[in-house]
């Protein structure tokens, strides 16, 4: 079967409201809890009709047992006797548990039901809308250990919630994953919030906070109080454990003690809408942590070094602005204010990277500030219009910086030798993307405006730039490959060392220039992300 996520199959196959589906969304996001708990297999059943034929939409096994399928449940239609429990639950809207155990195979499993209530607006329990199935592999049946009887008496409970519509808890913004698991440490509380069972990983993680006694008979909101080292926080986590004992399901929540973190979350335990205690999972994420601070530490030093290059790069470019304006000669004042771009143009990556949370820039932004300072900077008298086409997404530093610099050098020569004064007319010195000698073999449209387009698209892991602009075109006799200025001499430089791309510099089709680049986006195992 093609089709396989639950919504695809419970809109094909059942009669089953968006408003139930995404109920069985939240049950299929947290059952790992109650799988594990019960050391069995959980599937999901929908009703197909009213004939007793149920489909598969979900499957969970446990971590803490074998279980007891070893094919994928998911998509099976299946009625009849094999299904006879499942229409029980269904119709009576009880959890059944009689009945002998069934083979799968060479496999003796228990089988139970659990009727998935959808409560309405108010409230109010509603009605039955799918079945969770829940099949335990008896194959290594024992006496059960006391952290297994307190897993499968927690597991009861919530089983019995899920019946009566309160689990699971609504998700919290941001909380993307079930974390921590019953695994990593699960805690029992009473009605008082006392706490009746601690698992040796729970027992584990407090010890690393700091209480060194055994958790049972503890109070568990004024233990969370006491160990924090933020008293805001320890007043959050013991709040957390507070609204579960009241029925709520608050956010999870960690707390700090003597250089080491652990992750709580909290749920209440409330079979059949009585509040009986909560049940707190905890995680030791110590490590995490620290790898997290590691890590934003490492991210502000970058930052910071981008914030000073930036700030570097600027100093140089005032510099070489004063030195460009006590220079008589005009040659060397053109040299000296070209330089002053250039190094304002690398300025403007590093100055988006110091804003930046990894090494990678969003360069749309970046060019159209070029642009705008191409047409604002170059030495021509006629208007010119500046566009951009497309989206160059985001880009890896090493990219980003000498691609700056290329489109920096053909968008200027773009306005400044496209579009020469009228009254220079062919002096112009054509030393650049569009002109280099007197005679031009054509031009644009002699009534459009003058403008430069800067084009932009992602194709095979590649980025293809287009500069065009509907000037006077290229001179006759243009060698493509060695004409050219000092400007157009760096952007084949890094077009083919820094950028390991190509160049094309060609006649436009409708009359002025085009400059057409090919860069690769993988570099050193990075690529360059498409902009969201």
């Amino acid at each position: 079967m093609g089709v396989s996520t639950l919504r695809d199959l419970a809109e094909e196959h059942t009669q089953l409201r968006p408003a139930d589906i995404d109920h069985l969304h939240r049950i299929a996001g947290d059952w790992q809890l109650l799988s594990d708990m019960s050391f069995a297999d959980l599937l999901l059943w929908a009703p197909v009709d009213t004939d007793g034929t149920f489909l598969c939409v979900a499957q969970v096994r446990p971590t803490t047992a074998p279980t007891a399928y070893q094919d994928d449940q998911v998509g099976r239609i299946v009625g009849g006797p094999e299904v006879a429990h499942l229409e029980v639950a269904y119709r009576q809207g009880r959890i059944w548990r009689e009945g002998d155990p069934v083979w799968y195979g060479d496999v003796p499993a228990r089988h139970e039901a659990i009727p998935v209530r959808l409560r309405t607006a108010d409230g109010e329990a509603g009605e039955v809308v799918a079945v969770v199935g829940r099949d335990t592999n008896l194959s290594t049946a024992r006496t059960p250990s006391q952290l297994e009887l307190n897993y499968l008496t927690t597991a009861d409970d919530l089983a019995q919630m899920i019946a009566d519509g309160t689990f699971p808890p609504p998700r919290h913004p941001g909380e993307t994953t079930s974390a921590p698991r019953v695994g990593d440490g699960l805690v029992r509380l009473d009605a008082n919030g006392k706490v009746t069972y601690a698992s040796p990983n729970a027992q584990s993680a407090y010890r690393r906070l700091g209480y060194a006694s055994h958790l049972v008979g503890e109070d568990l909101a004024a233990l969370h109080r006491r160990l924090a080292n933020d008293p805001l926080e320890g007043t959050d986590a013991a709040n957390a454990v507070l609204a579960a004992l009241r029925g709520d399901a608050p956010p999870r929540r960690e707390i700090d003690a003597r250089g080491a973190t652990v992750l709580t979350r909290a749920l209440p335990l409330m079979p059949a809408g009585v509040p009986i205690g909560a049940l707190v999972l905890v995680r030791d994420i110590t490590e995490v942590r620290r790898r997290d601070r590691a890590l934003i530490t490492k991210d502000a030093t970058i930052r910071e070094i981008h914030h000073r290059v930036k700030n570097n790069l600027q100093t140089v470019a005032a510099l070489l602005r004063l030195q460009a304006r006590r220079v008589a000669m005009p040659e060397a004042r053109v040299a000296l204010e070209d330089s002053v771009r250039r190094v304002a143009s690398i300025a403007l990556v590093h100055e988006t990277l110091s804003m930046s949370s990894d090494e990678a820039v969003e360069l749309d932004t970046i060019v159209d500030r070029v642009a705008s300072a191409a047409t604002e900077v170059a030495a021509t008298e006629v208007p010119v219009g500046m566009r951009r086409k497309g989206s160059f997404g985001v880009l890896p530093a090493e990219i980003a910086t000498s691609l700056v610099m290329v489109l920096n050098e053909l968008l200027l020569n773009a306005v400044e030798h496209g579009f020469p004064p009228a009254e220079a007319g062919d002096e112009a010195d054509g030393a650049g993307l569009t002109a280099e000698a007197s005679e031009s073999t054509g031009g644009g449209d002699p009534l459009a405006a003058p403008e430069v387009v800067v084009s932009a698209h992602r194709f095979r892991k590649q980025l293809h730039i287009t500069v065009t602009d509907n000037g006077r075109g290229l001179p006759a006799g243009f060698d493509a490959d060695s004409g050219g200025n000092l400007g157009l001499q760096i952007v084949r430089a890094l077009v083919t060392g820094e950028l390991r791309g190509s160049i094309e510099l060609r006649d436009a089709a409708g009359g002025g220039t085009e400059a057409v680049l090919v860069v690769p986006l993988a570099r050193g195992g990075v690529d360059g992300r498409s902009a969201s």
